[in-house]
């Protein structure tokens, strides 16, 4: 929803009865709704009250049964200064008062549109949930920001949230990067080869798959059919050979398993660090792929599962338009839906007063989470009512896809490097920080590389696939993370040449410019852009918000005159509404993860 129509919501709330009541009083109806909508910008006016419905209930002239409700609101109604009627459209002014009021209330509250502890039902949010065979790359990005923002917007709308990931530590894959190591590594380290832990294990995956191709066409061309070479690749069995040996509990290949993912984990960290995002709890596959086998019987004696002749069980969901979906194999051993349902129980386990999880997952895996959460109902689990998938698209760049077998991911670290070397670039040829020493200089490219980065991602919705573009993303102008960041800068150094007490009283009873009453408006349908973007997991409602504030107060600070105003109270009114503008860019990109330099 945009800002501008939540604005008409709000209204809505203080005349709607107040319309009821002037039919009942004028004609003796009862009303059962009022319909509202924006006022034409070639009539005067801030919200319009449309009769044509009304003639159902009140039988007569439009124009005649407009003015009658008009004047009734305008004796009544404190808010409403004056109105006016064009056919069957009631155009309603609002009294400056109303917007100063609600000014004035707003100014001291600290992180003003967050609530605070509204439930006491906890919300789990994952996110992340990376292999430790590889370095996290664009597309953990994605979901690292989203899965991150969520759980913040969550917790301003008055929830409580737990951050979570399920660190995928076991598995073929891992074990070919374990394998790759152990053959080729020659006992290279990330301290002896100076290389980031995760980077280093990616690399000997990298290695597995170039191995790995050149035996498959070894045996091709020794006359083996391709899809057999797949199978009997000499490397590939030793691969699967670790992982027996790995499920056994063979002391060697545990310990190596656990020194390489030992890498990988200070590695992650790192990445986490640069890019700010943090976790409450941690889960390990390694530690849950065991879990839901008894929930699996459980069930099975229930009658929500079937058995097969093979002894592999079974749920069937065809009455749900989906098709029977495997949760034991016939020799006993889970697959990953056992796995997540167990998964999922343990957490409620964990923390009881979780009632709903959210799960940051690409689109691809949109069917598997239809039948997760299908399957945890049909358990009797009430929480599973408020389990919900964070879906989203895949992130391209304009050289094309990424694939990590072939090494040609974009590498999250790499990735952030080249945000802070382009904010910096542009900076630089913009000229705009002299005054700055070398130390401020390069966190300022950090956090302008980074906010570009996020906002660029973020703004858009979480269902749309992106094609990224860095150069693009740090412009300083339109739609973008740098532009807000510059005006909440401007904002700030207004404040600073303000010479007289920007929290002093102030006195209300003046007319507004239109301009200021606009900003005032959006003020007013921040926290419900809040609950929108929860109710929706959705950033990309508060990111363009933040951008519908930024461009009016840019057109504010063109049209009207701030520190030069010559009337004091009119003064301290603008700096006042200049300085909560700031706070509100600030609030909104915090619930981004985006920071908000005080000079630029």
């Amino acid at each position: 929803m945009q800002p501008e129509k939540a604005f008409y919501m709000s209204l809505q709330k203080v005349l709607s009865q107040n319309v009821i009541e002037a039919v009942s009083k004028l004609y003796g109806k009862s009303l059962p709704l009022v319909e509202f909508q924006p006022t034409r910008k070639d009539f005067e006016g801030d919200i319009t009250i449309v009769i044509f419905p009304m003639l159902r209930t009140v039988k007569g002239n439009p124009v005649e049964i407009g003015t009658k409700i008009g004047d009734h609101l305008q004796k009544h109604v404190d808010e409403v200064s004056k109105f006016n009627v064009v056919k069957g459209f009631l155009n309603i002014v609002i009294d400056d008062s109303f917007y100063l009021k609600f000014f004035n209330s707003i100014f001291e509250e600290k992180d003003y549109g967050y609530l605070k502890n509204a439930s006491d039902d906890a919300v789990m949010v994952e996110y992340s949930s990376p292999n430790t065979n590889k370095p996290l790359h664009l597309g953990h990005i994605r979901n690292n920001l989203l899965g991150y923002s969520v759980a913040e917007i969550l917790k301003a709308s008055g929830k409580k949230v737990y951050k979570t990931q399920i660190i995928n530590d076991r598995g073929i894959h891992i074990c070919k990067s374990m394998l790759a190591w152990q053959k080729f590594g020659k006992g290279e380290t990330p301290d002896s080869s100076g290389v980031k832990g995760d980077h280093l294990v990616g690399k000997y995956y990298i290695e597995f798959d170039k191995v790995y191709k050149e035996q498959i066409g070894k045996l091709v061309s020794e006359g083996l059919e391709k899809e057999r070479a797949e199978k009997e690749a000499p490397i590939l069995l030793e691969a699967q050979k670790m992982l027996r040996k790995w499920e056994a509990g063979d002391t060697d290949v545990v310990v190596l398993w656990k020194r390489m993912n030992g890498w990988v984990y200070k590695g992650f960290d790192t990445t986490y660090k640069n890019l700010g995002v943090d976790f409450d709890t941690l889960y390990y596959e390694s530690d849950t792929y065991l879990l839901g086998r008894d929930v699996v019987k459980d069930g099975l004696e229930k009658g929500v599962f079937f058995k097969k002749e093979d002894g592999s069980v079974w749920i069937d969901l065809t009455d749900e338009g989906l098709d029977e979906k495997i949760v034991l194999r016939s020799d006993g051993t889970a697959v990953y839906m056992t796995q997540d349902i167990g998964t999922a129980i343990q957490r409620v386990t964990d923390f009881p007063d979780i009632n709903g999880m959210v799960y940051t997952v690409g689109n691809e895996q949109d069917y598997h989470f239809k039948v997760l959460f299908l399957i945890l109902k049909k358990l009797g689990y009430d929480w599973a009512k408020q389990l919900y998938h964070l879906s989203y698209g895949m992130v391209d760049l304009p050289s094309g896809k990424m694939k990590s077998r072939e090494g040609t991911v974009v590498d999250a670290d790499d990735l952030i490097d080249k945000m802070t070397l382009t904010a910096k670039e542009i900076s630089e040829e913009l000229g705009k920080l002299e005054g700055y020493s070398i130390l401020e200089k390069e966190e300022l490219y950090k956090t302008i590389g980074l906010g570009a980065l996020k906002y660029y991602i973020l703004k858009v919705d979480p269902k749309k696939r992106i094609l990224f573009n860095p150069e693009e993303s740090v412009d300083f102008q339109g739609n973008t993370g740098p532009f807000i960041q510059y005006t909440y800068a401007r904002i700030q150094s207004i404040l600073r040449k303000a010479d007289f007490n920007v929290s002093a009283p102030l006195d209300i009873n003046f007319a507004l410019h239109q301009k200021e009453k606009e900003l005032l408006k959006l003020f007013q349908v921040f926290p419900e852009t809040i609950q929108l973007a929860a109710e929706n997991y959705s950033p990309a409602l508060i990111a363009n918000y933040t951008y519908d504030l930024v461009k009016e107060f840019n057109s504010f600070y063109q049209q009207v005159s701030i520190l030069g105003e010559v009337d004091a109270n009119k003064k301290l009114f603008r700096v006042q509404l200049a300085k909560k503008v700031g706070e509100v860019i600030r609030s909104s990109f915090k619930l981004l993860g985006i920071a908000v330099p005080e000079r630029m």
